[in-house]
């Protein structure tokens, strides 16, 4: 994708000559710095179980919402409020 940056002259000048002195592309280290600034940035995605209700001596839960179809099967059985 092309695309058009303002940078300060200072900046793109020190950008390009580090890109220069690496052996690569200004693009190529623009896109670099871009990747591990946004990898750094990047909330860590926490993935918690939902809870279960019921009892769990005799593994009779009310309901598992992972599985769809029992979750649909309580819904149905469940009286209208």
């Amino acid at each position: 994708m092309r695309t058009t940056l303002n940078l300060s002259d200072a900046l793109a000048a020190e950008a390009k000559a580090r890109a220069a002195a690496e052996g690569r592309t200004f693009t190529s280290f623009i896109e670099e710095a871009l990747r591990e600034h946004l990898a750094k940035r990047r909330p860590a995605a926490t993935v918690e179980p939902l809870p279960t209700f019921g009892d769990p001596r005799t593994s009779r839960f009310l309901v598992d919402i992972d599985d769809r179809d029992a979750l649909w099967e309580a819904l149905e059985e469940a009286p209208i409020r």
